[in-house]
């Protein structure tokens, strides 16, 4: 429909438009989508057999809902996607305070309005102007409901009357979607103040004697814990709630890494940065290790904003040294992965219960070594590469130790392929051989692999880090 050539009521049904309700509207679009076999949220990975079809039933079934799941899991991101099944634009009455269907005008402004007929002005909505959404701690009916507006009322607006009200963002949002992150931390007064909105479609603010029919549809988001404890939330607003969807973290690693690879948000500078494909798994394995670890909270769980920000600091790292180095393009390399403690910290809970002397740098520190350890013998399984590991060994003895650092150049590692030879056949094996920053990296991965499955000794002094073999010892 041209938006430009109707602008009034009379445009309108000379248009032929149908008003449908915004939950009609959303299945209806829907299952428009389904018709022709479209992907239903392209951006949410993950969850194609288990959350999307409840998702899917829910909005076909005109419910609202409430989505539940630990913290990374995607809820708010599920939630602004509901947009995408709205229509790319919507007739509302232009010159009232909330938006109104010229079809069914709800509030006295509008009604006003629509008195003139077909010469009644129109206005359109784009998707995201019907989207609002709102953190529960610290909301209050004024935020969500409404108020009195004393402005107006000194105006000498009357208080009886919907002139002397200041509406919240819930009925803003009239034709739309309305959402409210963490639902269990809101005040109970709001909780109460939303039991008309979702079972009789409607508010009332004050106590006044006004009663606004909204067309809404409702969606929150709850940590499950939470949303289940006794006295969070209302038994009378979780009855009022048509469909409960708990979400899950990825259920392997290459779904991770393409959430991840989706979300990280790196500024476009030079020089470019390589980032091969065991250092992803490694950062991806990561989360893993760390949502199963024995001295990691697992009732706080591991969001998967640990993977995306230890991705952005990798490449940081990479590309602090490469500017350093003179070096284009710059690599990602194991070393890198000294550096992951403060994009790390404060998203990895502790246990309350563990030994107090254990450190969170520590904990870390063993999450990642326990992730080289996965992926390494994914590349490099014992039963294949025995010897080949062990002639690498024999070489390290050899040459009494070797040395690589977070600031060391390629050149070097040239160097050291020519103390530890043994090297190349594992390199060119995985195809890390064809590239030096790559090769660089392959060695780096090489021998860390070997110390994590304690085929090396490995010690750390700064960004210094010493291999010797363990015969050494």
């Amino acid at each position: 429909m041209d938006q430009n050539s109707v602008k009034t009521f009379g445009d309108l049904k000379k248009s032929g438009y149908r008003h449908r309700s915004v939950k009609e509207e959303m299945a209806g679009n829907l299952a428009e989508k389904l018709r022709r076999k479209e992907k239903v949220f392209p951006l949410i990975h993950g969850y194609e057999d288990t959350v999307l079809p409840q998702l899917i039933h829910a909005i076909l079934a005109g419910q609202n809902m409430a989505i539940l799941g630990e913290k990374g899991q995607a809820k708010s991101r599920i939630m602004r996607s509901l947009m995408e099944l709205l229509d790319p634009a919507l007739p509302v009455i232009d010159g009232t305070e909330i938006p109104e269907s010229p079809f069914k005008p709800i509030t006295s402004r509008g009604r006003e309005i629509m008195k003139m007929g077909d010469s009644a002005p129109l206005r359109w909505l784009l998707p995201d102007e019907r989207y609002g959404e709102r953190l529960a701690p610290g909301s209050r009916i004024a935020d969500i409901i409404g108020d009195l507006d004393p402005a107006r009322i000194i105006e000498g607006k009357s208080l009886s009357s919907e002139d002397a009200l200041h509406f919240g963002l819930l009925p803003r949002m009239n034709l739309g979607i309305f959402a409210i992150n963490e639902l269990p931390d809101l005040d109970y007064l709001v909780q109460v103040a939303l039991f008309n909105v979702l079972e009789e479609a409607d508010i009332q603010i004050r106590g006044l004697p006004v009663r606004i029919p909204l067309d809404v549809f409702v969606c929150f988001t709850a940590n499950p814990a939470d949303y289940s404890r006794s006295g969070k939330i209302i038994t009378q607003l979780k009855d009022r709630i048509g469909a409960e969807i708990r979400t899950h973290y990825p259920k392997t690693r290459e779904i991770g890494q393409k959430i991840t690879q989706q979300e990280v948000n790196l500024p476009p500078l030079d020089p470019k940065i390589v980032f091969p494909d065991f250092m992803e798994k490694i950062i991806e394995e990561m989360t893993i290790q760390a949502r199963s670890h024995q001295l990691v909270n697992q009732k706080s769980g591991v969001s998967a904003r640990l993977s995306i920000a230890n991705y952005e600091t990798c490449v940081a790292s990479a590309r602090r040294r490469a500017l350093f180095l003179g070096e284009n393009p710059g690599t990602v390399r194991p070393t890198d992965l000294g550096n992951l403690f403060a994009s790390s910290s404060g998203k990895i809970e502790l246990d309350p219960y563990r030994d107090e002397s254990v450190t969170e740098y520590q904990v870390i520190m063993k999450i990642i070594d326990s992730a080289i350890k996965e992926v390494f013998l994914e590349y490099y399984p014992e039963n294949k590469y025995k010897t080949s590991l062990e002639a690498i060994a024999q070489q390290i003895f050899a040459a009494k130790r070797i040395e690589i650092s977070d600031g060391m150049p390629v050149a070097a590692y040239r160097d050291l392929m020519k103390t530890v030879p043994a090297l190349f056949d594992l390199l060119r094996d995985k195809k890390l051989d064809g590239m030096d920053n790559l090769t660089a990296a392959g060695i780096e991965f090489i021998l860390e692999g070997m110390a994590v499955t304690q085929k090396l000794s490995r010690r750390k002094l700064g960004e210094i880090v010493s291999f010797k073999s363990v015969d050494v010892y």
